[in-house]
């Protein structure tokens, strides 16, 4: 008899959540020894409170073990509900548990109010509190316009790292839950006597996008939410009797000017270690009247508070230079192995008689020709200086990193003429702490070291939603994110980010025409309509997420925004043709400083348009809505129709070609210059032509490729697409060719021009040299090599991969986590992969 294992109990795709402020879904994996999905025959859920069972499923007969929403009555606020499932699985009975913690459902703060500072300093505020017993339970509950970092007794409490998360404050506002039991426990314990109930709690406010105060080209200083930073804080505590005690902010806090002097997302931050408040939030702390001044009560947001779903930011790894360069004196250059997305720590030890002396440290992620960091705005998007911090330390030792800000760097250069001599400095890598669930290797080093380069792109541009450059832009284009989805769901456990930044992107249209280009949004006044190709991501990413996790929720809940804003689009698209702003972006032949393509935007558009009628006709059928999958199906033949009649050419009657000697286009515009690529892989990626014109277009495609001397001329939207339609169409060596190249444009340029991760441009002159839209070749890695695709929504339980190895490639291994278990796949020529190790 084969042995069954469940396990992997999650609720809301997490494990052991706090602070689940929603109708929880639970989910579970019943497997065999080799972690192979096992098909069970039934289930049954009990979720207690303490000793009460509040819901009791009763046995559920069928094969379900993901998606279960509780059934149950309401949850009662901040508690740790206790559930488990009984699984009925090959003639025997299997049992499970797990936690969670519910967040605060019931809208109560118990009537905490939300606080600020006085000046333009990052704001400290603090109150002791006593407890009246042991407590049981006890949950820190924090709200912020802006940052918070939140100290309890003297010690930081995690995650507070950039945190809460960044949102449309006019429609949600996110609060972080953190189980704080032992830690009151322990202090009591520590302290003992008759004060053994003395406890402080601190915050420093930070900035963050709330309270920008310079100018930038995004309009975050003017957003309509804009305002100082503030913050709403409740600590809840629970005896074993059921009493409850709270703490909440108020005016009786009291607040001053904390040693961070400033703080900007891009500009830096300025730090006096003179204004240092050392055990501000330790209970006994002697505050000096004159600094010390009740806390400002302030309005809070306007937007409805929300728990924050998406995993916490956190640090994973640090760097030692591996060179520091004097240009000067009091200048050092400092070289770190690799481009990261986190800050430098600061090390200073104590020298007698120092005067205060100010350290500017300056990042960069290349060098100027002089040696030191491009650390500068070159395109006017920012007020001010760029990606600079200004620490001004005294005699004392001083270890400094940031407070309210993070870089995208490999070099730093240190200016510092009250120093003789450099100071140590360590790199700090930090980004949401997604895990990964996804492996590829395969017989080939240059795929090897893409996919990890692609892998450590990814994880810098996680910083609580899907970046573009942590250095230049952190914001949250919508077509970036949506190219990106798929590799963040084949290589991370990115649900919960992803759901939360889809909603983001929902809350830009404010219930009204497109979203918005980036996701949160804050009224940037620059107009970039109509461009269907990054609004797709309001379409696209959800569909994806269904796709990959089984997740119906996020459809059921964004099927009104979707359907409304592709009505819109199509209200605006004469005869089924839509227009964009955005074209393929960043193709070869663009100017890195604008990214247009030369060629006919409305290919990609009308495209891009198709595909999210596609996506809401399946979407549709998920929801069990026949009608609206018959009506999506139409208007998605309607735009086929009118695309083939614009820019489909006939076999006889080519389209004219402006390259010399150059095979025909099937699919072209106004405007092309020579054969579009980007045209082709569209128009075949997302089922816009009949069988026989596919055959055509492919065909001609791979001829072009082959007449570059294997070479792709595609930019952000189609190289997604162009190596996976090569393969499909019965093109797999040129779809290899083109991933192996090492001459310009190609990935492996990159990695011979000693790319570190991957880059914004195929050209030399990129911009940012650690963004992730173009790597979509991992997508191929993955579907294609590793034949590891969904075919249903969740992958499916008897999901099977197929691999396909071009000639040239041994081996190759690889698995993803899918909601039912691990999927490997292996396939090799000869004999089993070299490295046993391998994926």
């Amino acid at each position: 008899m084969v042995t069954t294992t469940v396990g992997g109990l999650t609720v809301e795709h997490t494990a052991e959540p706090v602070g689940v402020d929603v109708v929880p879904r639970f989910a579970w994996l019943v497997t065999d020894p080799e972690g192979r999905p096992v098909t069970p025959d039934a289930y049954r859920l009990l979720v207690r409170d303490g000793d009460t069972t509040v819901w009791d499923s009763g046995r559920v007969d069928g094969a379900d073990t993901i998606e279960v929403e509780y059934a149950g009555p309401p949850l009662a606020p901040l508690r740790r509900h206790h559930w488990s499932v009984r699984v009925w699985a090959g003639g025997r009975e299997h049992t499970a548990a797990s936690t969670f913690v519910t967040g605060v459902v019931d809208g109560n703060w118990h009537g905490a109010r939300w606080v600020a500072g006085h000046d333009d300093a990052a704001p400290l505020l603090r109150q002791e509190f006593e407890l009246p017993f042991d407590p049981v339970e006890a949950y820190l509950v924090v709200a912020a316009g802006g940052y918070a970092r939140v100290r309890l007794d003297g010690e930081p409490v995690e995650p507070f790292t950039l945190s809460p998360g960044f949102t449309d404050y006019d429609v949600r506002v996110q609060y972080v839950v953190t189980d704080v039991t032992e830690r009151l426990r322990a202090t009591r314990l520590r302290a003992g006597g008759p004060r053994a109930g003395r406890h402080a709690v601190g915050m420093e406010l930070g900035r963050g996008f709330y309270g920008m105060a310079r100018r930038t080209t995004w309009d975050w200083h003017t957003a309509p939410w804009h305002g100082t930073p503030r913050a709403r804080l409740l600590l809840l505590a629970r005896d074993a009797a059921g009493r409850e005690h709270a703490v909440v902010s108020s005016g009786a806090w009291r607040a001053t000017g904390g040693p961070t002097r400033a703080d900007d997302l891009y500009a830096g931050e300025d730090f006096d270690v003179r204004f240092e408040q050392e055990g501000f939030a330790a209970a006994g702390f002697a505050e000096d009247g004159e600094r010390w001044r009740p806390a400002r009560e302030v309005p809070g947001p306007r937007g409805r508070l929300v728990n924050q779903r998406q995993p916490p930011i956190g640090v994973t790894a640090t760097f030692a230079p591996e060179s520091v360069t004097e240009l000067a004196p009091g200048r050092w250059v400092y070289a770190f192995p690799r481009v990261v997305a986190g800050w430098v720590r600061l090390e200073l030890p104590a020298a007698d008689g120092r005067g205060p002396t100010t350290v500017e440290l300056r990042h960069g992620e290349v060098l100027h020709p002089d040696g030191t960091p491009r650390a500068e705005d070159d395109r006017g998007y920012y007020d001010g200086r760029f990606q600079t911090h200004r620490v001004t330390a005294d005699e004392r030792a001083l270890s400094w990193q940031p407070s309210f800000s993070y870089q995208g760097f490999q070099y730093v250069e240190v200016r510092a003429p009250g120093l003789a001599a450099p100071p140590a400095l360590t790199a700090v890598l930090a980004h949401t702490l997604v895990r990964r669930t996804g492996a590829f290797a395969c017989s080939d080093p240059l795929l090897n070291r893409l996919h990890e380069l692609t892998v450590r792109t990814l994880l810098n541009n996680l910083h609580g939603l899907p970046t573009d450059t942590p250095a230049y832009e952190k914001n949250g284009w919508t077509g970036d994110g949506m190219l990106g989805t798929e590799m963040f769901l084949l290589n991370f456990d990115a649900h919960e980010l992803l759901a939360k930044w889809s909603q983001d992107i929902a809350d830009s249209r404010h219930g009204a025409g497109a979203p918005a280009v980036i996701a949160p949004f804050g009224g940037w006044r620059l107009d970039w309509s109509p461009a269907p190709t990054w609004h797709a991501a309001l379409v696209l990413g959800p569909w994806w997420l269904h796709r990959y996790t089984g997740d119906r929720r996020i459809v059921r809940e964004l099927w009104p925004d979707m359907t409304s804003y592709v009505e819109f689009e199509l209200a605006r698209s004469p005869g089924g043709i839509a227009d964009t702003t955005l074209g393929d972006w960043v193709s070869p032949d663009s100017d890195p400083a604008v990214g247009v393509p030369p060629e006919d935007h409305r290919i990609a558009a009308t495209a891009f348009l198709h595909a999210m009628t596609l996506a809401l006709a399946s979407m549709a059928d998920t929801l069990d809505e026949p009608a609206e999958a018959s009506r999506w199906r139409r208007e998605a033949a309607r735009v086929r129709r009118a695309f083939r009649r614009e820019f489909v050419t006939d076999a006889a009657h080519p389209a004219p070609c402006a390259a010399p000697d150059a095979h025909a286009p099937v699919v072209a515009g106004r405007g092309d210059d020579g054969f579009r690529q980007s045209h082709h892989v569209l128009a075949l990626a997302l089922r816009l032509l009949p069988p026989a014109t596919a055959r055509r277009a492919a065909d001609a495609l791979a001829a072009d490729v082959r007449a570059r001397g294997g070479h792709l001329a595609t930019g952000a939207l189609a190289t997604k697409f162009l190596l996976p339609v090569l393969s499909e169409h019965g093109h797999l060596q040129t779809a290899h060719a083109v991933a192996t190249r090492t001459a310009f444009p190609s990935w492996g340029y990159w990695v011979e021009q000693g790319a570190t991760a991957l880059w914004e441009h195929w050209r030399l002159d990129s911009r940012s040299r650690d963004h992730y839209f173009l790597g979509t070749l991992d997508d191929w890695l993955f579907h294609t090599l590793a034949g590891l695709r969904p075919t249903e929504p969740g992958w499916g339980r008897h999901a099977r991969p197929a691999p396909a190895l071009p000639d040239g490639l041994d081996w190759v291994r690889a698995s993803v986590r899918t909601p039912y278990g691990v999927l490997r796949a292996e396939a090799h020529r000869s004999g089993p992969p070299a490295d046993p190790d391998a994926g």
